[in-house]
């Protein structure tokens, strides 16, 4: 079979969600064209063009960026539909009515390339029943394409075939989804709602009902709800608003449009809350609006009290003795959980067990498998675990007698018992859903393994469920060969050819430890491998530089012990840069301050799209001092020498701004703009392949003979470069826009990135750049400006300007 290519993709809908997922197209690189309507007035594209300017403005931005939104073509119903035969993919985005969708199929069908493939994204109605409308030529080609909100930060994409779809169609769109667009995909049945909607909004419900009845307030409930129960940080009230409650009105009315007491026996707690009644009449719609279940007047954040119509103060936390429950391993939480005698107590076992019965309940029609379950729930609703996971974590017979126990004393939601599958045969025997040899069809009465396509195979450590004892790369014992495990950082290969080197200290700070071990992991690399890769399995790269093990030595044996250390972990860097063996780092999440230093040395950088790459040490009143002021101005150096121009100050100005208003890259695309990712540098879309992609990369460059570069002096801005910086600071520290104390931190960097009381032109080397570096780090170590924002930051996280 040919390889499926997707060169260009039509997206028909300018509206919020087709608005984004055009946004996230071109993110990954992919032509997209966005289609509407054609406006009644001005411009023909007006609506298209006033929705990309939008995407410019929304928080979280759409966009990794913005300056990418002309990169968006647009067009319209009335002049365009021959661009529709361009495209291999068309995603319909339009607004959730089945009867809009149907004439706007009606209308592109013609138009519709005869290989591409067509997809509805809809958050609920029947793909069967939109399928019916197509001409028989299409419908093998369509399916339900489902991303969730905002598309470029929202993890699942759920796919759903009707029943013409040919297997091969889905199989093509999940690779592409997969790779390209960096999600997980979860394949649902055609049911309101299909997975995640369908058990979230249920389980959304279920908590409003379960908080009314045991007298909880918004406040309090998403305190519970949120961090503590493993869930996302917003909890239930703050999550609806964030989604908006039009939103979440409208998926609770697919389920009471759709649904009756005779297909889902819980269907009688889906009347629309009297709360969210009230808000969506009052036109309070959720964060959008400024008002929903909470509003922010001022500093002070407000909550909507039903009983009293109107906004009371908010701010209420849980009893603390749950917040200490809730730490329990599953088995103590849950059986202390329904044990307590307090409401806040109650209520938590009460939507728990809400959660496990619903799914049960329903799994054998909306899901192949409770694993696709566990993954939707995740995904999509930002939980650590899934509720099957949970349930069998906590012990799967155990919590299923007190579920059935709850059912028959008219506790629960619903009196529909559990299936007999959940006390009986194959999953009653392996104690839970989910097992080595696959996980729970109840539909097809038997464990089914994972979907395994060649896209997956670029995912070395792929998220799996609990139970199904998965390959984990923070088992040491299990994953790879480990070769050395000291100072917080794991040496190992998975080939023989490339080394590893995994750090798992806190944060992946670097401390004298880590930058000592990953010295060694260099030094191994040259001696028995092709290359090396810097790479650790969670959402972090590296905050930086250890400043909690900086202290106590400065405190014992002062400033020499401080300037010690900035000297070694920048001879780290340097071993870096002009190792043996090329030294790929491959980027997820954040890199800061020591993090991005260790990155920007390394010989190419495989940056998840998700990344954010700074130099952040002005936030705790310092400037970099491991070599990331040396490199800003060797790049800057090396741009200029490739120009024509002979002025090097215009190429040092970004870089400078940088690192001293300590910018960070809100995306690997930005990062690039800032100059810590480079134009031959590898965006990687999906944070699973992050690895399999590094170690490519790696083996490519070792096989193409790669070298590493010549060590050379490179020319410096001087004196006068650094006193045209200081202008401009002054202005700004005169202007009240920076204190005195960024002015003099700003000022420091200035003299470095300049290369000191040089002339201009002056070469340098970057070990003469370093020790400047070292002087000015030193320097702020011991001012008592900077000692303030190095507290403020070790106690409460948060930078301190002063």
């Amino acid at each position: 079979m040919s390889r499926f290519q997707v060169k260009k993709v039509a997206v028909l809908g300018a509206g919020v969600m087709g608005a984004q997922i055009a946004a996230h197209l071109v993110n990954v690189r992919v032509p997209v064209v966005l289609f509407d309507l054609a406006a009644k007035e001005g411009p023909k594209n007006g609506i298209v063009s006033r929705a990309i300017d939008q995407l410019k403005k929304q928080k979280p931005a759409p966009l990794g960026d913005a300056d990418d939104a002309v990169l968006i073509e647009q067009a319209n119903y009335d002049d365009d539909l021959a661009k529709l035969g361009e495209c291999d993919l068309v995603i319909e985005a339009i607004a959730e009515r089945m009867d809009w969708k149907v004439e706007l199929y009606r209308k592109i069908a013609p138009h519709v390339a005869a290989h591409a493939i067509l997809a509805s994204n809809t958050s609920g109605l029947s793909i069967g029943r939109l399928g019916e409308a197509l001409p028989e030529a299409i419908r093998p080609r369509f399916c339900g394409i489902h991303f969730f909100n905002p598309p470029r930060y929202m993890f699942l994409v759920e796919l759903i075939a009707t029943p013409a779809t040919e297997p091969q169609v889905l199989d093509q769109l999940e690779a592409f989804v997969t790779t390209t667009l960096g999600k997980g995909v979860v394949r649902a049945n055609d049911t309101p709602n299909f997975i995640a909607n369908r058990v979230g909004i249920a389980g959304m419900l279920a908590t409003l009902k379960e908080a009314e009845k045991f007298g909880l307030t918004p406040d309090v409930v998403d305190d519970l709800t949120g961090k503590k129960l493993g869930r996302a940080s917003s909890g239930t009230f703050r999550t609806a608003d964030v989604v908006g409650l039009d939103t979440l009105a409208h998926v609770v009315k697919t389920l009471q449009d759709n649904l009756s007491a005779d297909t889902d026996p819980f269907y009688g707690n889906f009347g629309t809350p009297p709360v969210l009644a009230r808000l969506l009449e009052l036109g309070h719609l959720g964060q959008k609006a400024k008002a929903g279940f909470f509003k922010k007047v001022g500093r002070d954040i407000l909550r909507y009290d039903l009983a009293k119509g109107d906004y009371v103060p908010s701010g209420d936390k849980a009893d603390e003795v749950y917040g200490r429950m809730l730490k329990k391993p599953a088995h103590e939480r849950l059986r202390l959980l329904r044990e307590s005698e307090g409401a806040q107590g109650r209520f938590l076992w009460a939507i728990l067990r809400d959660s496990f019965h619903y799914a049960a309940v329903h799994l054998a029609t909306i899901a192949e498998s409770a694993r696709d379950v566990d993954f939707a729930m995740r995904w999509g609703f930002g939980m650590k675990q899934g509720p099957f996971e949970l349930w069998q974590e906590a012990g799967w017979l155990q919590v299923a007698g007190w579920i059935q126990q709850d059912i028959d004393a008219g506790e629960a939601l619903s009196n529909a018992p559990l299936p007999r599958w959940v006390f009986e045969g194959p999953v009653a025997d392996a104690g839970g859903v989910h097992t080595a040899e696959g996980s729970w069809s109840a539909s097809q009465g038997r464990f089914v393994p994972q979907r395994r396509l060649p896209v997956h195979e670029r995912q070395l450590f792929p998220e799996s469920v609990l139970g199904a004892n998965a390959k984990d790369a923070k088992d040491a014992s299990a994953a790879g060969t480990t070769l050395q495990d000291e100072g917080d950082v794991r040496l190992w290969t998975l080939d023989g050819e490339v080394l590893i080197a995994s750090i798992h200290s806190k944060m992946h700070a670097i401390s004298p430890d880590v930058a000592d071990a990953l010295a060694a992991g260099i030094a191994l690399a040259e001696k028995d491998f092709k290359a090396m890769v810097i790479w650790s399995p969670d959402e972090m790269f590296s905050v930086g530089a250890d400043l909690q093990a900086m202290l106590p030595a400065f405190v014992v044996a002062g400033i020499g012990a401080v300037e010690g250390a900035e000297h070694e972990l920048q001879q780290l860097m340097l071993k870096i840069r002009y190792a043996g063996v090329p030294v790929v780092s491959a980027v997820r999440g954040m890199a800061l301050g020591g993090g991005c230093e260790l990155a920007i040395h390394s010989a190419r950088r495989v940056a998840a799209m998700e990344s954010y790459i700074g130099l952040v040490e002005v936030g705790v009143g310092l400037v970099p001092g491991a070599g990331g002021l040396t490199y800003i101005a060797r790049r800057a150096a090396e741009n200029a020498s490739a120009s024509t121009g002979s002025d090097l100050l215009p190429f040092l100005t970004e870089g400078f701004t940088a690192a001293a208003m300590a910018k960070v890259g809100t995306s690997a695309l930005e990062s690039r703009k800032l100059g810590y990712l480079l134009e031959s540098d590898v965006i990687v879309p999906n944070k699973d392949e992050l690895l399999y992609v590094a170690l490519q990369q790696a083996k490519a460059m070792a096989d193409a003979g790669w070298r590493a570069p010549m060590r050379r002096a490179f020319k410096v801005a001087g004196r006068s470069g650094a006193a045209t910086i200081r202008g401009q600071l002054v202005n700004m520290r005169d202007g009240g826009f920076i204190s005195a104390h960024d002015f003099h931190i700003a000022g420091l960097i200035a003299d470095v990135v300049t290369g000191g009381d040089v002339d201009a032109g002056t070469l340098v080397t970057e070990d003469y750049l370093m020790a400047l570096e070292r002087k000015a780090f030193c320097s702020l170590i011991v001012h008592p400006k900077t000692q303030e924002r190095i507290m403020g930051m070790l106690s409460t996280g948060k930078p301190l300007r002063n």
